[in-house]
Order: C-alpha cells, then structure tokens, then sequence
C-alpha cells in the first residue's frame, strides 16, 4: 500500500471546494423546493375598503342654500342701427338674453329698430394681434409713406 502525501496547501483548498459544494447543494435543495413547492390554499374574500369621507347632507335643508337664486340665463351683445325720435341715426350694442328682449330694451328707450343682429363673439382669424402699430413717416422721402396693421 502506497502513501499518498497532501501538502497544507492541498488540503486547504479541497477544504475550500468541499465548504462551496456543500453550500451550492444546500442552496440547490432550498431553491427547488421553494419554487417546486405547491401554493397554499387561499380562500378568495371579497374585501371592501370604506372610504373614509363623510358628506354632509344637512346643508341641503339649511336656510343659507334655501336662498340661493338659479342663474339668470346667458347674455348675448346685439348690435342695432335705429332712429329716435328726431328722426336722427343712431346704432350700437345692446345687451339682452335674446332678440325679443333686445327688441323691447331699444322701443323702451324710444328708438325704432331697422337692424338688429347678434354679435359676433370672438375673432374669426385667432392668430392676429389684437393690438396695432403705424410705422412711422420719412420727411426726406418724397413720398409719405405708412403702414398699419390692425385687428
């Protein structure tokens, strides 16, 4: 029978190798069973979570919305060309809810209506300035020269 001599060396590093192989199949082992292992069984509950609001139905019954008024309705800007009693040309805008009270507000204030129109709301061309410039005039030109842009 023949001897076999390991050195310190030797020795150490299959220790080594021996403490890793038993730790790869440990954690081997740990592994399969945790991902190899069957779901426990979880009986489905239905699970309502109440809002934590209170709502305040009392202030419907209170004096102070009681008293509320609704809204009037919407007004809408008429422009109008009318002669008054003198026989004298006038036009401009009048604010009403719709034509027929438009119409009275003007008799009312003694004009007689031949034109009554609602007003265009807005600007048909949005991308125009609402604001003007005028360039200025050279006097050592013979000729005068300006321009304006306007909405």
């Amino acid at each position: 029978m023949a001897v076999v001599f390991i050195s310190p060396k030797q020795r150490q590093r299959m220790f080594l190798l021996g403490i890793v192989a038993a730790f790869l199949l440990i954690l081997t082992l740990v592994s399969f069973s945790v991902f190899m292992a069957s779901p426990a069984e979880v009986s489905p509950v239905l699970v309502f979570n109440k809002p934590k609001v209170d709502i305040n139905m009392d202030v419907f019954s209170s004096s102070l919305f009681q008293s509320l008024v609704p809204f009037v309705e919407m007004q809408k800007q008429f422009s109008y060309k009318a002669t008054d009693k003198n026989k004298k040309a006038k036009s401009g805008f009048v604010t009403a809810t719709d034509y027929g009270e438009a119409q009275k507000v003007l008799t009312a204030q003694g004009l007689t209506v031949s034109e009554l129109k609602e007003a265009a709301i807005g600007r048909d061309n949005p991308f125009t300035p609402y604001y003007g410039y005028q360039a200025s005039s050279s006097s050592s030109s013979s000729k005068s020269s300006s321009s304006s842009i306007s909405d």
